[in-house]
């Protein structure tokens, strides 16, 4: 027969057996004993939490990562846009992040909402299209500082996606539609006037060597000649022209002047 003395034995077993937890190596126990907080959290590995006691929270230390959803942020330039953002967090002290606030996932999340309409609505929309890493160490250390006290840390804010109005989208395109076309008269200028200066160099030395323009004339007579055309091209220097009209002036000069008419009665 049964010995009924073994009863409490076996009630303390089943006990025991059913205290066993084993919490992974990413996962700690925050154990309240009658409804005190222990100083340090359990685990990982095999512990035992004796009910109705002790009653454990399982925290889970991993990276978490969620998607802020599209904001509507009215920039500091009062330009309407929609921003989602990703923020990466982790929990680095169980106890606080059970005992302080409620719902660490949930108020971290709504924190990121506002924190990100809050800061990017401080910026204009050139400085938030261009300056996304800046940004986004900015944002995480606006998050990190509010959820310090919670035991958990921001490790990465990144902005995701910004939604452009469709006029915004038009106005930004002409605007570098412009930027292009005033740089492209910039580098034609400066090709103009690095042009000229080589033009004045290469007067200034065909100056100096007055046969040298001769020989670019002959030069000039070759390269039309090899295009196999029939244009006869004849080079005439301004100079002999200037010549001529310099040697017609003075013979202008030398000539008697013209009788005078007679009167008329």
């Amino acid at each position: 027969m049964f010995d009924l003395s073994l009863i409490p034995v076996v009630i303390v077993v089943i006990y025991l057996i059913s205290s066993i937890k084993i919490l992974a190596e990413y996962e700690r126990g925050v154990i309240f004993r009658l409804g005190r907080v222990l100083p340090s959290p359990k685990g990982p590995g095999l512990i035992l939490v004796f009910k109705p006691l002790d009653r454990m929270v399982r925290i889970s230390l991993r990276t978490e990562v969620f998607e802020v959803p599209p904001q509507d942020v009215v920039t500091r330039d009062n330009v309407t846009v929609k921003v989602s953002a990703v923020v990466y967090f982790r929990v680095i002290d169980p106890t606080k992040a059970v005992i302080d606030v409620t719902n660490f996932l949930y108020a971290t999340s709504q924190l990121a909402q506002t924190t990100l309409r809050s800061v990017l609505g401080e910026v204009e929309l050139d400085e938030l299209l261009g300056q996304r890493e800046k940004l986004n160490v900015r944002l995480q250390s606006v998050l990190d500082q509010h959820t310090g006290p919670w035991g958990v840390k921001v490790a990465m804010v990144e902005v995701k996606q910004v939604d452009l109005p469709d006029q915004m989208i038009r106005a930004i395109a002409r605007q570098a539609e412009a930027e292009r076309e005033r740089r492209a008269k910039i580098i034609h200028a400066t090709g103009e006037l690095e042009a000229s200066h080589s033009l004045a160099a290469a007067a200034a030395t065909l100056q100096q060597q007055p046969i040298a323009i001769q020989l670019r004339y002959l030069q000039t007579l070759v390269e039309i000649g090899s295009e196999k055309n029939t244009t006869v091209v004849f080079p005439l220097p301004i100079d002999i022209i200037s010549s001529m009209g310099r040697a017609l002036e003075g013979l202008g000069r030398l000539a008697p002047p013209a009788p005078p008419a007679p009167a008329k009665e």
